[in-house]
């Protein structure tokens, strides 16, 4: 059985082709790659793939409410989807492009944690975006 089938099985969620597809593209992702619905949806239309938009977004909610994936939402309402994962990592957002990029960096995870400490206050949970031009746009 195929691993994608399993992970959906686990979550409580039935395989149906939708959802094993939709769950392949996201595995596929390179390190640090981030989809829209609208990414997913041409990646199915560009393998021939007969899954409609609203199927797209319909799967990607289940998703997230299963906890197989993480939904990042940024301003002006754009949103992306990654599969979970144990490891933190935080974002920087291209403003032209849209693109998201990760980074890990521990001298920022050992700064927050001694400022939390200063305040008497415990992480257990956080997301950082940044917001700016990637170099590559801004050279252009």
């Amino acid at each position: 059985m195929a691993l994608e089938n399993q992970e959906l099985r686990k979550a409580g969620l039935k395989v149906t082709l939708p959802r094993v597809k939709i769950y392949q593209i996201l595995e596929r992702a390179g390190e640090g790659d981030h989809f829209s619905a609208e990414d997913i949806y041409k990646q199915l239309m560009e393998q021939g793939e007969d899954v409609g938009l609203a199927t797209v977004y319909r799967v990607l909610t289940q998703f997230e409410a299963a906890g197989l994936v993480s939904r990042h939402h940024f301003e002006g309402g754009h949103s992306v989807f990654e599969l979970s994962r144990d490891d933190h990592h935080d974002h920087m957002v291209c403003m032209k492009t849209g693109r998201v990029r990760e980074f890990n960096d521990p001298r920022l995870d050992a700064l927050l944690e001694e400022i939390s400490e200063k305040m008497g206050f415990t992480i257990t949970e956080r997301t950082l975006y940044l917001y700016g031009i990637s170099k590559d746009i801004a050279d252009k």
